[in-house]
């Protein structure tokens, strides 16, 4: 992984040696000092965040599949990410609706990080309302849904009324963005991604115990709606964060989990939880290396590589769902 780390920081418009990284990681200077500014202010900062990003989609999506028992579900299942698009929609689509400091300061990167985590916090406050109410998991699922379309809707309406510029701002954002985070943003991003990872791994027992269903947890004395609980707040830190600072990355979260299952073959979540996270950090740095094009001047947008990693093996499991139903 560290190899593949300093691959990362090595790739880009500017090709530099890796022997010139691993010396300006380590506190020596490297032989030019464009590469060492290159490296320190904007190539770690976005290989720290392909780590981070990795890893929380990862074990979100983890939690989620299980908590679901639902081999398709995602870390955006609860709406998380629909809620977020939504914020930053008002923000950016409907700058035209106000004055003309205030649309300044919001389209700002630090407001759409904001509109994108109130959007998020909003649609948990009312998944942990409906949480709280239902008995059953699935009916939080199908609410989860609902709040994604009814989001998706309102911003279709946004962007019928929005200019092309105010278009082009937005799909910039929806197709994900590693870099351009400073070093504050990627310490509140880390320490959302450490909360949400340590509640993650309080829930391994439980997790394992719904592996059976609901009842069979119970009948352990498992407490089933604290757990739930927890599961859903812990997905909720580690998705809202990520797609509020990254954008919503695709198919990390759902197709994480299953790789990792497949290679060890266990569906124990104390091996699942720290082989997803290193397949996570793995994967996305590996997505992040080819959205570089190495030798190129230009980057494709990361939810592109994402998708194209993804989409095979979410082809792969609805097939082979189908042949077991059918």
């Amino acid at each position: 992984m560290f190899f593949l780390f300093l691959i990362n920081i090595s790739l880009g418009s500017v090709s530099i040696p890796l022997k010139e990284v691993f010396n300006s990681l380590t506190g020596q200077s490297a032989s030019k000092e464009t590469w060492e500014y290159i490296i320190i202010n904007y190539r770690l900062p976005k290989a720290i965040t392909a780590i981070l990003v990795g890893m929380g989609l990862s074990i979100s999506g983890l939690l989620m599949q299980t908590l679901f028992r639902n081999p398709l579900a995602g870390p955006y299942v609860l709406g998380l990410s629909s809620g977020a698009s939504l914020g930053v929609a008002t923000v950016i689509l409907g700058a035209t609706l106000l004055p003309p400091f205030v649309a300044t300061l919001l389209v700002s990167s630090y407001g759409i990080v904001l509109a994108s985590s109130l959007g998020s916090f909003t649609v948990l406050l009312a998944v942990l309302a409906v949480s709280h109410r239902l008995r059953d998991t699935m009916a939080i699922l199908i609410v989860g849904l609902m709040f994604g379309s009814l989001t998706s809707a309102i911003v279709g309406t946004l962007t019928y009324f929005s200019t092309a510029e105010q278009l082009q701002k937005f799909t910039f954002w929806s197709l994900g963005n590693l870099g351009n985070l400073s070093w504050t943003s990627i310490s509140l991003l880390s320490l959302c991604v450490v909360i949400g990872l340590v509640l993650s791994l309080c829930s391994i027992k439980p997790l394992n115990s719904l592996l059976l269903g609901e009842n069979y947890a119970r009948s352990l004395g498992l407490n089933y709606k604290k757990s739930r609980l927890i599961i859903i707040f812990a997905t909720s830190i580690l998705a809202g964060s990520i797609t509020a600072f990254a954008g919503p990355i695709a198919f990390i979260g759902l197709a994480v989990p299953h790789i990792a299952k497949l290679v060890f073959q266990t569906s124990n979540h104390t091996i699942l939880f720290w082989s997803t996270i290193l397949f996570g950090a793995v994967i996305m740095l590996i997505c992040d290396s080819i959205s570089q094009l190495p030798g190129s001047d230009f980057t494709l947008p990361i939810n592109a590589v994402t998708s194209i990693f993804g989409a095979p093996i979410v082809i792969w499991l609805l097939i082979r769902k189908r042949k077991m139903m059918g």
